[in-house]
């Protein structure tokens, strides 16, 4: 099974996770992680979980990780749901930013394809 986190949830457990680090306390990021998943997923999660809570595996997960990289949470994540059959699916941050940067390329190209339509209509006058 496939479990698909949206922007909006990347971007809250990064968030909390950076707060995490700085601050040292990861309860609260326990429940944005609990949150960022729908409650189908949780309930599909805790269905393959032998504690059959999906609160419980979150902490193993956090005494797990490191408290200094917000990559290396992620990683953890996506390799423990591995490990009960539910590939984790999301958007790095770097590709977000590539994402960002296509769209706004897209913008400058019909920009330009605006000008080149002045152009013409331009040269047409002239004559």
């Amino acid at each position: 099974m496939e479990i698909h986190l949206d922007k909006r949830a990347v971007k809250l457990i990064r968030l909390s996770a950076q707060d995490a680090i700085e601050e040292g306390d990861t309860e609260a990021l326990r429940e944005d992680i609990y949150e960022a998943f729908s409650e189908d997923q949780v309930e599909e999660i805790e269905r393959r979980l032998d504690s059959g809570e999906f609160f419980e595996f979150l902490t193993d997960a956090l005494d797990e990780w490191s408290g200094d990289d917000v990559d290396e949470l992620f990683e953890l994540l996506e390799t423990q749901l591995g490990e009960i059959g539910i590939d984790l699916k999301y958007e790095m941050k770097g590709s977000v930013d590539e994402d960002e940067e296509e769209e706004d390329d897209d913008d400058l190209d019909d920009d330009e394809d605006d000008d080149e339509s002045y152009e013409e209509e331009d040269d047409d006058d002239d004559d």
